[in-house]
């Protein structure tokens, strides 16, 4: 059996790697669909399954480790593979001179555009993660509650006051967030109440003290607003933009989400991006079902590519929701 393997040719294998790393995404992306349509879909929460959700992944231990590793790297494998498919395949489906065969055929369009797809993806998948993983990422400080303070930044419109309320979510301007700066620099009673904190510190005192006590609360108190509002105030804000900062990651991300599928351009762009993603995911999905061997008979590949094309439309329309509609239809006001 191990000289069997040996002799495979190391082609076959990668096309296999290739197969199973597009499949393993293929499940990411409904999770990723299903979650962000919960900004959408679910009416009249807020976004309430949404945050639940990403506040859920965001807190598994670990996690830079599993985006690497689950994510990170079957991207790379399958993404670097699915270039040079790309970049070696004929497609027929076009007319090209009376030298390259013409082919009209369903099979052959679908080849193509799993091809003009996977181009489309190579661009917009670095543009999605450089968005929202780095550019919009909520930043957090830890104040000294169990969980730290996220906050983003996002433009100003009528509807985010209401918005902001029913999220427990509190708005600064670039004037709150000056006087923050000035008052961070000019406490001389958090100085000095800084400073008598480190001295009762330096003591290392094992006796209880009521009165080092309060001195001690009072300190880590006065530092945790000033850790807070040294975070805030180094936020750079354009005209017409404000600093949101809520008690949980979930929140603060779907604020992102919100300020960015206000803008047209955006909406525009992931739509592309989400039509594109579920065309080559389950176009992946029924072709690797067959390279497999899972579907043999005529009859049974006709029923897996209704389903397939059935659970391509499902998941586009739950994408299509979380773009469209976040904003527009749900979160708006």
């Amino acid at each position: 059996m191990g000289s069997r393997i040996d002799n495979l040719p190391k082609a076959f294998i990668w096309r296999r790697l290739h197969s199973l790393t597009g499949l393993w995404l293929v499940l990411f992306l409904i999770e990723h669909l299903l979650t962000n349509s919960q900004a959408a879909l679910l009416i009249g929460d807020s976004g309430e399954g949404f945050v639940r959700m990403v506040n859920w992944l965001h807190n598994l231990p670990y996690l830079t480790v599993l985006e690497v590793t689950l994510l990170g790297v079957p991207i790379l494998i399958h993404g670097i593979w699915g270039i040079k498919y790309a970049l070696t395949a004929k497609p027929n489906s076009q007319k090209g001179g009376d030298r390259k065969p013409h082919m009209k055929y369903g099979r052959n369009r679908a080849y193509t555009w799993q091809r003009i797809t996977s181009w489309i993806l190579l661009v917009l998948l670095v543009v999605h993660v450089a968005k929202f993983r780095f550019i919009d990422y909520p930043d957090g400080v830890n104040t000294g509650t169990l969980t730290p303070t996220y906050f983003v930044k996002v433009q100003m419109d009528p509807g985010l006051y209401t918005v902001a309320q029913r999220l427990d979510v509190k708005l600064y301007d670039k004037g709150d967030l000056d006087e923050m700066a000035r008052e961070s620099r000019s406490s001389r009673s958090e100085q000095a109440l800084s400073k008598v904190a480190s001295e009762i510190r330096a003591k290392e005192e094992t006796r209880y003290s009521s009165q080092n006590a309060k001195i001690l609360e009072s300190a880590q108190c006065a530092e945790e607003k000033q850790k807070l509002y040294r975070a805030l105030s180094s936020v750079h804000l354009e005209m017409g933009e404000v600093v949101a900062a809520a008690t949980n990651f979930g929140t603060a991300s779907l604020l992102t989400v919100r300020n960015t599928f206000k803008n047209p351009i955006w909406v525009a762009v992931y739509t592309v991006f989400v039509l594109s993603a579920c065309f080559h995911a389950f176009q992946g999905l029924w072709t690797s079902m067959l390279t497999w061997g899972w579907v043999v008979k005529v009859s049974a590949q006709a029923g897996v590519r209704k389903i397939t094309i059935g659970l391509m439309i499902l998941l586009a329309f739950l994408g299509l929701a979380a773009v469209w509609g976040t904003y527009f239809l749900n979160l708006k006001t």
